[in-house]
């Protein structure tokens, strides 16, 4: 079994300083969160689920020089993971957006928003979907 060549490393940080027991790990398709000391836990996200990304920076993490990246996904199991006070957040950002936007290519994942009438059925959205899929394109 090969070791997981990792993108980006960090730990949580307090004060700007690494001083904490969580570690976040990106790979080149999953992103992973491991907290704890004695009792480790251990999560991962695959980042062909992720749905969003979001930033968010208060005054203190300004002052610190860190931020938070909120990764919200479509798993069951973690369908929000909040890297908190991460330095250079926003080139984090970015690079996790990257791999997400490159593992769903390499999966040929693409997500469509289907825009139709509040309380609409499943089934309904599908029927609108094949509806487009029959009329000849110019």
């Amino acid at each position: 079994m090969e070791p997981i060549e990792y993108l980006w490393k960090d730990r949580k940080r307090h004060l700007g300083m690494p001083l904490s027991f969580t570690r976040y790990r990106l790979s080149e398709d999953r992103l992973f969160c491991e907290t704890g000391f004695l009792n480790i836990k251990a999560d991962e996200v695959l980042l062909y689920r992720v749905r969003d990304l979001e930033l968010t920076i208060s005054l203190g993490q300004r002052i610190f020089g860190v931020g938070t990246v909120c990764v919200h996904s479509s798993d069951q199991s973690i369908p929000h993971l909040d890297l908190k006070n991460v330095k250079h957040p926003r080139e984090v950002k970015e690079l996790i957006h990257q791999k997400v936007e490159k593992a769903k290519n390499d999966r040929r994942l693409r997500s469509m928003e289907v825009m139709s009438n509040a309380g609409a059925s499943h089934q309904e959205a599908l029927d609108e979907m094949d509806q487009f899929d029959d009329e000849p394109m110019d």
